[in-house]
């Protein structure tokens, strides 16, 4: 992901006029002869005229595809090209990803957008993204942690910052492994609710 080099220019490689040391004037030598000064500053001056930043590429445009399970709706979503995420996409996902329960919005943090996509990638998918829970608000949260299942009382959830989530043609172990791999955030296996939890927070896994 990034930016990708397409020059191969060493780091080291400044442009100076190579002027050899054996051609420079010294106290008590002959002086150098002018004509292949002339020559050297010549050869040289080719390279001092090249730029000196190597031309860049933006990152691939990255795309997602959502089927909420608790609204019904889905969203087939381009939310990066060019080097920037899409605002317009973005909003388009934090309106997906609310909390269902009371209708509130929030920001979804565009790096868990990316956590999805490097997992889809990674498994050679291009099924939706099954949603499970995203956004939560904090009474939602409360409400859901005094049910009992091991909801956190400072959840990522409330920061748009976690999603659970499952793909239709992949395992959710495989899911759950991918995540680890890529060591992006939180990785939560659920294998009884067939649903992986991932989130931007630090690295750590249940």
């Amino acid at each position: 992901m990034g930016i990708r080099t397409l020059c191969s220019r060493p780091a080291s490689w400044e442009y100076r006029l190579l002027i050899p040391l054996s051609c420079s004037a010294r106290v008590g030598r002959t002086p150098m002869n002018r004509r292949k000064f002339m020559t050297n500053v010549a050869l040289a001056a080719p390279l001092a005229a090249l730029p000196t930043l190597c031309l860049a590429a933006p990152a691939a445009p990255r795309s997602l595809r959502f089927y909420h399970t608790h609204t019904g709706e889905k969203l087939d979503v381009l939310y990066y090209e060019l080097g920037g995420y899409l605002p317009d996409a973005l909003d388009a996902v934090n309106q997906l990803m609310r909390d269902h329960r009371s209708g509130e919005v929030t920001r979804i943090d565009p790096k868990l957008l990316d956590f999805l996509h490097q997992v889809q990638t990674r498994l050679g998918s291009t099924d939706s993204f099954e949603i499970i829970s995203a956004y939560r608000s904090p009474a939602t949260n409360e409400m859901l942690r005094e049910r009992g299942g091991g909801v956190a009382k400072s959840s990522l959830h409330m920061q748009g910052k976690a999603i659970d989530v499952r793909l239709s043609n992949a395992a959710t172990k495989d899911i759950r492994q991918v995540g680890l791999d890529l060591k992006l955030g939180g990785v939560g296996y659920y294998p009884q609710s067939n649903f992986v939890h991932l989130d931007t927070g630090r690295v750590r896994w249940w």
